[in-house]
């Protein structure tokens, strides 16, 4: 079976402007790289539908939602928080990452495709369960992750965050939730400035300072994040897939490189190998310097499809 690659035209037009670094030019970057390294014709294309809105309740309330829609500028750009903006197209573009998570979630559990990537923007995973932040509008990995729970009958899903930031948007939504356990390394103390505390069962938090490069990276992941993985035996597996902790990538200061990304993948492979018949949905988060994205996704994607 092939990797699906889940993308729509609405995530080209969301725009925060020309200054802004989550910009259409991220797509743009992911696609020539798979064109350029010969992989775009092994995958399984499909088109991202619109989120439903009861696919977005699952996991956000509907003031928020309702928030978004009426947010929607009929022109211009208007600014949710320093960070996070929406123009004309925002809206449909998020609808739409939300949606090709949940359309990825369906193809893998059914057994037609082995894995999925979803290259969507905006991104997601600094969504809580009521506000839009760091240039994220749905919680498009958390949608997904809730689908699967609820239309697809599993007890145990879990959420891999590489970000170099704290997915403390997935955190929110899952925090009373033990059916769902999120894996996070982040860069700390660093935005958004928390995560570092955190003491559960199901939410596995890894802080690791400025500087931290693969042998440090991968150490602490094989110590504290695969054990609690096996243990928790989750049925699907999810990425948060965030290429900005890359050493080229000035938004943060990790110092990983692709393969560090390739080994990531390989690893929570396994763990899916093991519990989850290998079913993974992997969504797009950060990753600013346009060439180190391009070139770690296609690490991931070129590990995910066993090319």
């Amino acid at each position: 079976m092939h990797t699906a690659y889940l993308t729509h035209p609405s995530c080209l037009e969301h725009d925060m402007g020309s200054w802004h670094p989550e910009s259409p030019a991220r797509l743009r970057a992911i696609d020539d790289r798979l064109h350029a390294a010969h992989l775009f014709d092994f995958l399984a294309h499909h088109e991202a539908p619109e989120a439903t809105r009861e696919q977005l309740l699952r996991v956000h309330t509907a003031a928020h939602v309702d928030f978004i829609e009426s947010a929607a500028p009929a022109a211009g750009i208007r600014a949710l928080d320093p960070d996070t903006s929406m123009n004309p197209h925002t809206l449909s573009a998020a609808r739409h990452a939300a949606g090709g998570a949940v359309r990825a979630a369906d193809l893998v559990m059914r057994g037609e495709v082995a894995n999925a990537f979803v290259a969507c923007r905006p991104p997601g995973h600094h969504a809580t369960r009521d506000q839009a932040m760091g240039f994220c509008i749905f919680n498009n990995v958390a949608v997904a992750a809730a689908h699967a729970l609820a239309a697809h009958g599993l007890e145990r899903v879990a959420i891999v965050d590489f970000d170099v930031h704290h997915g403390n948007g997935t955190e929110d939504i899952f925090r009373d939730d033990p059916r769902a356990m999120l894996c996070s390394t982040f860069q700390h103390p660093f935005y958004p400035h928390c995560g570092a505390d955190t003491v559960s069962d199901h939410i596995v938090n890894v802080p690791l300072p400025a500087g931290t490069a693969g042998g440090a990276y991968r150490e602490a992941f094989s110590a504290r994040i695969l054990p609690r993985l096996d243990a928790f035996r989750p049925q699907m597996l999810f990425f948060s897939a965030g290429f900005d902790g890359h050493r080229e990538d000035d938004m943060a200061q990790f110092a990983l490189v692709e393969a560090d990304y390739a080994w990531i993948t390989a690893q929570v492979m396994e763990v899916a190998a093991r519990h989850a018949a290998g079913r993974i949905v992997s969504v797009l988060e950060g990753g600013y310097d346009l060439s180190a994205l391009g070139r770690s996704v296609a690490a991931h994607i070129k590990t995910l499809a066993a090319l």
